[in-house]
Protein backbone atom coordinates (compact mmCIF):
# COMPACT_ATOMS: atom_id res chain seq x y z
CA UNK A 1 0.00 0.00 0.00
CA UNK A 2 1.31 3.06 -0.82
CA UNK A 3 0.88 6.80 0.92
CA UNK A 4 2.11 8.94 -1.53
CA UNK A 5 -1.48 11.11 -1.18
CA UNK A 6 -2.05 14.67 -0.03
CA UNK A 7 -5.10 14.19 1.45
CA UNK A 8 -7.68 17.78 1.54
CA UNK A 9 -8.75 19.54 4.75
CA UNK A 10 -12.49 19.45 5.98
CA UNK A 11 -13.97 22.56 6.98
CA UNK A 12 -12.80 21.24 10.59
CA UNK A 13 -9.46 21.82 9.96
CA UNK A 14 -8.51 18.43 10.11
CA UNK A 15 -7.30 16.30 7.40
CA UNK A 16 -10.11 14.03 5.62
CA UNK A 17 -7.75 10.64 6.40
CA UNK A 18 -7.95 11.38 10.11
CA UNK A 19 -11.80 12.01 10.01
CA UNK A 20 -12.29 9.09 8.42
CA UNK A 21 -10.04 7.15 10.48
CA UNK A 22 -12.78 8.45 13.42
CA UNK A 23 -15.35 7.72 11.56
CA UNK A 24 -14.84 3.80 10.45
CA UNK A 25 -11.97 3.02 13.00
CA UNK A 26 -13.99 0.52 15.09
CA UNK A 27 -17.20 0.42 12.33
CA UNK A 28 -15.07 -0.73 9.65
CA UNK A 29 -15.15 -4.59 11.87
CA UNK A 30 -19.19 -4.34 10.93
CA UNK A 31 -19.23 -2.52 7.96
CA UNK A 32 -20.32 -4.65 5.59
CA UNK A 33 -22.71 -6.84 7.85
CA UNK A 34 -24.63 -3.68 8.14
CA UNK A 35 -24.02 -1.47 4.68
CA UNK A 36 -25.58 -4.70 2.90
CA UNK A 37 -29.04 -3.42 3.84
CA UNK A 38 -29.06 0.04 2.53
CA UNK A 39 -25.96 0.70 0.21
CA UNK A 40 -28.27 -0.62 -2.62
CA UNK A 41 -27.41 -0.88 -6.08
CA UNK A 42 -23.77 -1.75 -5.62
CA UNK A 43 -23.80 -5.28 -7.06
CA UNK A 44 -26.19 -3.80 -10.33
CA UNK A 45 -23.24 -1.71 -10.34
CA UNK A 46 -20.79 -3.99 -10.79
CA UNK A 47 -22.76 -6.51 -12.92
CA UNK A 48 -22.62 -3.04 -15.12
CA UNK A 49 -19.02 -2.90 -15.72
CA UNK A 50 -17.94 -5.90 -18.10
CA UNK A 51 -14.70 -5.22 -18.46
CA UNK A 52 -12.48 -6.69 -21.35
CA UNK A 53 -9.71 -9.07 -21.04
CA UNK A 54 -6.89 -6.90 -19.69
CA UNK A 55 -8.89 -3.99 -18.47
CA UNK A 56 -8.06 -2.07 -15.71
CA UNK A 57 -10.78 -1.06 -13.06
CA UNK A 58 -10.60 1.34 -9.93
CA UNK A 59 -12.42 1.83 -7.31
CA UNK A 60 -12.79 5.43 -5.49
CA UNK A 61 -13.11 4.91 -2.30
CA UNK A 62 -13.08 1.18 -1.94
CA UNK A 63 -13.16 1.29 1.67
CA UNK A 64 -13.18 -2.72 3.07
CA UNK A 65 -12.90 -4.09 -0.61
CA UNK A 66 -15.89 -5.59 -0.36
CA UNK A 67 -16.30 -4.32 -4.03
CA UNK A 68 -13.53 -4.94 -5.68
CA UNK A 69 -13.65 -8.80 -4.49
CA UNK A 70 -16.85 -9.05 -5.41
CA UNK A 71 -16.12 -7.49 -9.02
CA UNK A 72 -12.67 -9.51 -9.35
CA UNK A 73 -14.10 -13.15 -8.93
CA UNK A 74 -16.77 -12.06 -11.41
CA UNK A 75 -14.29 -10.81 -14.55
CA UNK A 76 -11.13 -12.83 -13.63
CA UNK A 77 -9.52 -11.32 -16.77
CA UNK A 78 -9.68 -8.00 -15.80
CA UNK A 79 -6.81 -6.10 -13.23
CA UNK A 80 -8.77 -4.36 -9.92
CA UNK A 81 -7.41 -1.30 -7.94
CA UNK A 82 -8.90 0.66 -5.63
CA UNK A 83 -7.91 4.49 -3.38
CA UNK A 84 -9.20 5.19 -0.14
CA UNK A 85 -8.46 7.91 2.19
CA UNK A 86 -9.20 6.09 5.26
CA UNK A 87 -5.61 4.00 6.09
CA UNK A 88 -7.76 2.17 8.63
CA UNK A 89 -10.40 1.07 5.66
CA UNK A 90 -7.50 -0.29 3.68
CA UNK A 91 -6.30 -1.98 6.64
CA UNK A 92 -9.01 -4.16 6.37
CA UNK A 93 -9.30 -4.30 2.43
CA UNK A 94 -5.58 -5.44 2.39
CA UNK A 95 -6.46 -8.03 5.19
CA UNK A 96 -10.13 -9.26 3.35
CA UNK A 97 -8.57 -9.34 -0.39
CA UNK A 98 -5.48 -11.76 0.97
CA UNK A 99 -7.95 -13.92 2.42
CA UNK A 100 -9.95 -14.18 -0.70
CA UNK A 101 -6.39 -15.17 -2.10
CA UNK A 102 -6.86 -11.94 -4.99
CA UNK A 103 -3.53 -9.96 -3.50
CA UNK A 104 -2.11 -10.74 -7.71
CA UNK A 105 -4.80 -9.08 -9.30
CA UNK A 106 -6.50 -6.62 -6.50
CA UNK A 107 -4.07 -3.38 -5.40
CA UNK A 108 -5.55 -0.68 -3.46
CA UNK A 109 -3.46 2.52 -2.25
CA UNK A 110 -3.95 5.11 -0.03
CA UNK A 111 -4.97 8.32 -1.98
CA UNK A 112 -7.74 10.99 -1.98
CA UNK A 113 -10.58 11.24 -4.34
CA UNK A 114 -9.47 15.24 -4.84
CA UNK A 115 -6.29 14.55 -5.89
CA UNK A 116 -5.86 11.61 -7.86
CA UNK A 117 -2.51 11.30 -9.62
CA UNK A 118 -1.83 7.07 -9.29
CA UNK A 119 0.70 6.88 -11.74
CA UNK A 120 3.34 6.09 -8.82
CA UNK A 121 0.91 4.38 -6.69
CA UNK A 122 -0.27 2.08 -9.36
CA UNK A 123 2.41 2.81 -12.55
CA UNK A 124 -0.46 3.50 -14.41
CA UNK A 125 -2.52 7.26 -15.45
CA UNK A 126 -5.82 5.90 -16.49
CA UNK A 127 -8.05 3.12 -16.59
CA UNK A 128 -10.63 1.32 -18.92
CA UNK A 129 -13.08 1.20 -16.03
CA UNK A 130 -13.62 4.03 -13.38
CA UNK A 131 -16.37 3.76 -10.46
CA UNK A 132 -17.50 5.18 -7.42
CA UNK A 133 -19.81 3.21 -4.80
CA UNK A 134 -21.59 5.53 -2.48
CA UNK A 135 -18.67 7.53 -2.10
CA UNK A 136 -19.65 11.21 -3.92
CA UNK A 137 -21.98 11.82 -0.92
CA UNK A 138 -19.52 11.49 1.36
CA UNK A 139 -16.81 13.66 -0.77
CA UNK A 140 -17.34 17.36 -0.02
CA UNK A 141 -15.78 18.72 -3.04
CA UNK A 142 -17.43 16.43 -4.96
CA UNK A 143 -18.01 18.02 -8.06
CA UNK A 144 -13.81 18.46 -8.35
CA UNK A 145 -13.27 14.47 -7.34
CA UNK A 146 -15.92 13.77 -10.02
CA UNK A 147 -14.30 15.28 -12.77
CA UNK A 148 -10.76 14.54 -11.73
CA UNK A 149 -11.78 10.69 -11.94
CA UNK A 150 -13.28 11.22 -15.45
CA UNK A 151 -9.63 12.41 -16.40
CA UNK A 152 -8.10 8.41 -15.44
CA UNK A 153 -10.60 6.81 -17.62
CA UNK A 154 -9.34 5.86 -20.40
CA UNK A 155 -10.46 7.10 -24.02
CA UNK A 156 -13.59 4.57 -25.28
CA UNK A 157 -13.80 3.38 -21.70
CA UNK A 158 -16.64 4.44 -18.76
CA UNK A 159 -17.12 5.83 -15.37
CA UNK A 160 -19.80 4.16 -13.09
CA UNK A 161 -21.65 5.71 -10.38
CA UNK A 162 -24.59 4.76 -7.96
CA UNK A 163 -25.10 7.13 -4.63
CA UNK A 164 -28.12 7.98 -2.91
CA UNK A 165 -30.63 9.71 -4.55
CA UNK A 166 -33.05 12.43 -3.62
CA UNK A 167 -35.88 9.74 -2.43
CA UNK A 168 -38.50 11.74 -3.78
CA UNK A 169 -40.97 8.90 -4.65
CA UNK A 170 -40.55 7.73 -0.69
CA UNK A 171 -42.69 8.53 1.69
CA UNK A 172 -41.65 12.05 3.42
CA UNK A 173 -41.72 11.22 7.18
CA UNK A 174 -39.41 8.32 5.77
CA UNK A 175 -37.27 10.43 3.77
CA UNK A 176 -37.00 13.27 6.41
CA UNK A 177 -35.46 10.52 9.07
CA UNK A 178 -33.50 8.78 6.61
CA UNK A 179 -31.59 11.97 6.02
CA UNK A 180 -31.11 12.95 9.68
CA UNK A 181 -29.76 9.90 10.10
CA UNK A 182 -27.17 10.28 6.90
CA UNK A 183 -26.44 13.28 8.07
CA UNK A 184 -25.02 11.88 11.14
CA UNK A 185 -22.66 10.30 8.88
CA UNK A 186 -21.66 13.23 7.02
CA UNK A 187 -23.39 11.63 3.99
CA UNK A 188 -24.98 14.63 2.01
CA UNK A 189 -27.04 13.18 -1.49
CA UNK A 190 -25.82 15.07 -3.99
CA UNK A 191 -28.88 16.34 -6.02
CA UNK A 192 -27.46 18.03 -8.67
CA UNK A 193 -25.20 15.08 -9.97
CA UNK A 194 -27.17 14.35 -13.22
CA UNK A 195 -27.43 18.08 -14.04
CA UNK A 196 -23.55 18.20 -13.33
CA UNK A 197 -22.46 15.04 -14.90
CA UNK A 198 -24.80 15.78 -17.98
CA UNK A 199 -23.15 18.95 -18.65
CA UNK A 200 -20.06 17.99 -17.86
CA UNK A 201 -20.43 15.09 -20.07
CA UNK A 202 -20.98 17.55 -22.91
CA UNK A 203 -17.79 19.65 -22.87
CA UNK A 204 -16.09 16.42 -23.52
CA UNK A 205 -17.91 14.92 -25.89
CA UNK A 206 -18.75 11.77 -23.52
CA UNK A 207 -22.91 10.13 -23.66
CA UNK A 208 -24.34 9.67 -20.20
CA UNK A 209 -26.77 7.06 -19.20
CA UNK A 210 -28.71 7.71 -15.90
CA UNK A 211 -31.63 6.26 -13.74
CA UNK A 212 -33.21 6.49 -10.68
CA UNK A 213 -33.36 3.26 -8.97
CA UNK A 214 -35.80 2.21 -5.66
CA UNK A 215 -38.17 4.93 -6.26
CA UNK A 216 -35.60 7.36 -5.71
CA UNK A 217 -33.59 6.11 -2.84
CA UNK A 218 -30.69 5.79 -5.23
CA UNK A 219 -29.39 7.50 -8.45
CA UNK A 220 -26.99 5.42 -11.23
CA UNK A 221 -25.38 6.54 -13.70
CA UNK A 222 -22.74 5.98 -16.48
CA UNK A 223 -20.24 7.65 -18.08
CA UNK A 224 -18.56 6.95 -21.84
CA UNK A 225 -15.68 8.51 -22.93
CA UNK A 226 -15.42 8.92 -26.56
CA UNK A 227 -12.67 6.93 -28.08
CA UNK A 228 -11.20 10.38 -28.99
CA UNK A 229 -11.16 11.89 -25.95
CA UNK A 230 -7.59 12.29 -25.72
Amino acid sequence: MSSNASPSRTPSGISATEMMNRMYRRQRHIYDLTRRYYLLGRDGLIDDLKPARGDGVLEIGCGTGRNLIRAARQYPDAQFYGIDVSTEMLTTAIREIEAAGLSSRISVAHADAASLDLSVQFGRRSFERVFFSYTLSMVPPWRFALENAVTRVAPGGELHIVDFGRMEALPRIFRAALLRWLAAFDVTPRDGLETHLSAYARTINASVTFRHRFRGYAQQAILRVSQQAR
